[in-house]
Parts: C-alpha cells; sequence; structure tokens
C-alpha cells in the first residue's frame, strides 16, 4: 500500500507522528509537507522531536491570503499526486493544507481519506470550518475521533465510509507525556516561575481573535489583569499584530518564543490551567485533565464543554474572571473517555489497507 500524506501545519505533524512511523515500517509512505508553517519553531523542531522524517516534498507555500494559499498549495501538489499515484491521500483536520489537497485527490480521481473526520463547531464564519465540511463531503474514508463526529456526519447525510477509530493524539500524546517531566524544571527556569508556583499556558492565534485591533486589545487586557501568572508561546501571528496595533502584555504575561511539542506537553502537565483559541490545544488540554477557558464563542471539541473541563468565553472582563475562576476551582469529578483507547493509529492503516481500490 502506497500513501501520500499531506501536512502544513503543527497540529498535522503531531497527528501524523505515529502513523507515518508505522505506514514506513509496513506499506509506503510519500510525505508532503505544504509550508503552512514555516517558522522553524511552528514547524521544523517539530520534526526532530516526533522522529518524522525529512518530507518528500516541500511546496514552501508560506503565508498568504486563504484563497492565495490554498490555491498555490493545489498547483505544486497536483503534479506530486499524478506522479506517486498512491493508493491513498491521507489529510488530516482542517487547514488550507487540508482542503487543498483533498481537492487536488478528489479531481484526480485519488481515493481520499480524512482523519479527524465529521468535527463541527456549526459556524461558517471560520475558515476550518468550512475547510472540514469541504473535506468531508468529498473522502472516501471518514475516521471520525469520537460518536457525535459520526453523528455529525449522518445529519449531512455521509454513512459510507465513516469508522469511528479514536482521536489519533492518544497515541503520540501519551508518548510524549512520558518523556516531558524531564523538561519542566528547565522550563520553569527559563520563563522565570519557581516551582511550585501556578500559572496559565496561553496560546491566541485566530484570525477573528487577532485582526479586530478592539478585540484583541480586549483579550491582551483580560490576560494582563489575571491574578494568576501567564505563560505565552507567542505566535508569530499574534507577535506582528500586537506590534501593529501597539498592543503590550503587562510583566504578568511571560511571552516566550513558540515551542517544540515536547516542551508543550511538560507546560501542559505544569500549569493550573489553560486559556487557549486554538482547538488541537483544547483536546490535549482535556486528554492531560487540565482545565480549559476558550476564547471562542464555539468549539469543534463541544464534549469537552459538556463534561465540565472547558468553558467558552468572550473576554469581557467580568465574564472572563468568572470562567477563569471557575476553572481553577475544584475540578469535575468524572473525566469521560471521549477519544478511544492507545491503537488509534494501528485500527486506521488496518482500514486504509482494508479498503484499497482492487
Amino acid at each position: 500500500m502506497k500513501c501520500v500524506t499531506v501536512v502544513g501545519t503543527r497540529p498535522e505533524f503531531v497527528q501524523i507522528a505515529t502513523i507515518s512511523r508505522l505506514l514506513r515500517q509496513h506499506h509506503s509512505d510519500v510525505l508532503v509537507n505544504t509550508g503552512q508553517h514555516y517558522d522553524d519553531n511552528m514547524s521544523q523542531i517539530f520534526f526532530s522531536e516526533l522522529g518524522l522524517p525529512l518530507p518528500d516534498y516541500d511546496l514552501g507555500v508560506g503565508s498568504s491570503s486563504h484563497a492565495q494559499q490554498t490555491g498555490e498549495i493545489m498547483m505544486r501538489l497536483e503534479p506530486i499526486l499524478q506522479q506517486e499515484q498512491p493508493d491513498w491521500v491521507i489529510v488530516f483536520g482542517d487547514t488550507n493544507s487540508t482542503v487543498a489537497a483533498a481537492m487536488v485527490a478528489a479531481k484526480l480521481h485519488l481515493p481520499l481519506a480524512h482523519i479527524e473526520a465529521g468535527l463541527r463547531s456549526f459556524d461558517r464564519d471560520m475558515p476550518e470550518e468550512v475547510n472540514r465540511v469541504v473535506t468531508d463531503h468529498i473522502s472516501q474514508l471518514l475516521f471520525a475521533p469520537t460518536d457525535s463526529a459520526v453523528t455529525n456526519l449522518a445529519n449531512e447525510g455521509i454513512t459510507e465510509g465513516v469508522h469511528q477509530v479514536g482521536d489519533v493524539r492518544v497515541d503520540i500524546l501519551q508518548e510524549m507525556a512520558a518523556r516531558s517531566d524531564e523538561r519542566q524544571s528547565g522550563l520553569r527556569q527559563r520563563i522565570g516561575l519557581a516551582e511550585g508556583v501556578p500559572f496559565a499556558l496561553t496560546t491566541i492565534h485566530r484570525p477573528a481573535n487577532t485582526d479586530d485591533p478592539a478585540r484583541l486589545g480586549a483579550i491582551v487586557a483580560v490576560l494582563n489583569a489575571l491574578d494568576l501568572p501567564v505563560v505565552l508561546p507567542i505566535h508569530p501571528r499574534l507577535r506582528k499584530l500586537m506590534d501593529t496595533h501597539g498592543l503590550k502584555f503587562s510583566e504578568n504575561v511571560r511571552v516566550i518564543d513558540p515551542v517544540g511539542f515536547l516542551d508543550m506537553v511538560a507546560l501542559l502537565q505544569a500549569c493550573e490551567i489553560v486559556i487557549t483559541d486554538s482547538g488541537g490545544l483544547q483536546k490535549e488540554a482535556y486528554l492531560l485533565h487540565r482545565p480549559t477557558v476558550t476564547v471562542r464563542d464555539s468549539t469543534e471539541w463541544i464534549e469537552t464543554v459538556h463534561a465540565g473541563w472547558n468553558r467558552l468565553c468572550e473576554p469581557e472582563h467580568d465574564a472572563f474572571m468568572a470562567a477563569v475562576a471557575e476553572a481553577r476551582g475544584s475540578r469535575p469529578a468524572t473525566h469521560p473517555d471521549y477519544y478511544g483507547a492507545p491503537g488509534v493509529n494501528e485500527r486506521i492503516m488496518t482500514i486504509l489497507h482494508e479498503n484499497m481500490r482492487g
């Protein structure tokens, strides 16, 4: 079995780590990096830490508008897929890399498998929502991480080729958590937080939160006002827009450069709560039992909200402070196993092999 896996962002690098290793042990995997995340701290460090092979193809698309980035990926990927003629094109999640690769595969009549299928925030203003809906509707195999994802697909008339396999992060997060303990003291020294001092791990990067100066200013204001130290690995996008809008964090917010996945897992294990607008970090926080405040009004991981481990909150001072106080309070008594048992990637590989075209 020959697969072409297409990735381009931090969440996708994490998602492919285990399945790429398994594919190369038993089959053939051609890895394409679109370059959607091009900063070394957002890309190259993930390849080294996760033990990923160097990409067979690097498209180098970089940053641009949604239309330009999606179009560039499509144009640069098409001749590669024509040449490789894989049994499966594998895409992940909901990025521009995802939908671009999916459309090229569909137009070349190549079988398409979507890992992390069926997620819905039901907010079409989010580019990611459009990407995941389009990809699901043109995929032949849809690997859903949760029961609710299967239900979402069925509600849109998609029932064939759907498999509830669990979430691929379960496998890699289990492996990384065991390696990250030894990094916590060194990270605290770099950040300037003594052992045992509680802190909030924070990431903000979505256009809905960063492109509007008033909204970004409100987020900066509530983070500055927290009575809890904030550790913020800063996304290049956020750094640029903070400078553009003349915004500054207070000393309470420890701004650090982007970190690799191993350090992020170490920070997750050390923090008291998570404040984020990232879909991937919401789920990683849940898997590591960290309460979360999500600076959005919707989430594709709605089950984490239903379980009481995640709170959706706008950056309005009183509501935000209340949400943080609740997150820091007593944790929910239960932690439902929404995302499946280890072995997710083996289940995906088996299904891919069983469903190859004659």
